[in-house]
């Protein structure tokens, strides 16, 4: 073996091991970020918890929107997630698009719709 490759590799499991413990610390904010940056598509994340019925509906009647959004779910009850589960535990389904709150309880549709479009309108002055 060469020097050079010797060193790529010394490079190559240094990256590895760097991106695999940030992955461990931050699984779902990478996650995020790679599908924002690879789709370009606004983030909707919903907060939930199992079992969660009404999560479940909510979900169902996302389905025919999902190609408009990548789509998150936080679990509020794992223990990296104690604030969401201080601030939500009594109101699930919660939704926020971009970071943002959306809506809580329910689905609003419309509400969903032109918070879409906000975005698009938004994204296309940019360009």
């Amino acid at each position: 073996m060469n020097t050079i490759s010797i060193e790529l590799r010394i490079k190559m499991f240094w990256f590895h091991s760097w991106t695999l413990q940030l992955g461990k610390r931050s699984s779902t904010l990478l996650q995020r970020l790679f599908c924002e940056v690879a789709s370009n598509l606004p983030v909707l994340t919903l907060f939930t918890k199992k079992p969660c019925p009404l999560c479940d509906e909510a979900k169902a009647m996302l389905e025919p929107y999902k190609h408009k959004f990548v789509f998150q779910e936080v679990d509020i009850t794992l223990p990296d997630h104690l604030i969401w589960y201080e601030r939500y535990k009594n109101d699930i389904p919660v939704f926020h698009l971009n970071g943002q709150f959306l809506m809580k309880h329910h689905v609003d549709l419309e509400k969903l719709e032109n918070q879409l479009l906000n975005i698009e309108l938004q994204d296309g002055d940019k360009r």
